[in-house]
């Protein structure tokens, strides 16, 4: 999955983003200011749940800036966007088949297909499991 971070006014930042490689102290910290088990946050991460999004930048931008605070990451919703590839959507839409209740976020993450980048190797979940 890819994170683009593109803030008005300075330069763009591209992170990519696996959940299942980041650190106990990272996952912590995100089930920590979410209030999500880390499983639920990923998987809100992908449905564009605001406070996921911006815990996730926060851990992402503090990986290069240390000492930033949650509260200083703040941005308008279309200066971040988060990518899945077409490997990813394939896994993705079928791990939400396996449950009812779905149909909107499928429809939705097929709808992203024909744009998303190629795989580079293995698609992997992009969500954690």
């Amino acid at each position: 999955m890819k994170i683009t971070y593109t803030p008005e006014g300075a330069e763009e930042q591209v992170f990519e983003y696996n959940p299942n490689k980041l650190m106990s102290a990272e996952r912590e910290a995100l089930e920590k200011r979410t209030g999500q088990s880390f499983q639920a946050f990923s998987l809100g991460v992908v449905r564009g749940n605001a406070l996921c999004r911006r815990a996730l930048l926060h851990v992402l931008l503090k990986r290069q800036h240390p000492t930033i605070a949650f509260d200083d990451v703040d941005f308008c919703w279309d200066e971040l966007t988060v990518e899945m590839t077409k490997g990813e959507i394939t896994l993705m839409v079928e791990r939400l088949r396996e449950k009812p209740g779905n149909d909107d976020m499928i429809e939705v993450m097929l709808s992203e297909y024909d744009s998303a980048p190629d795989d580079e190797g293995k698609a992997r979940l992009p969500i954690a499991v």
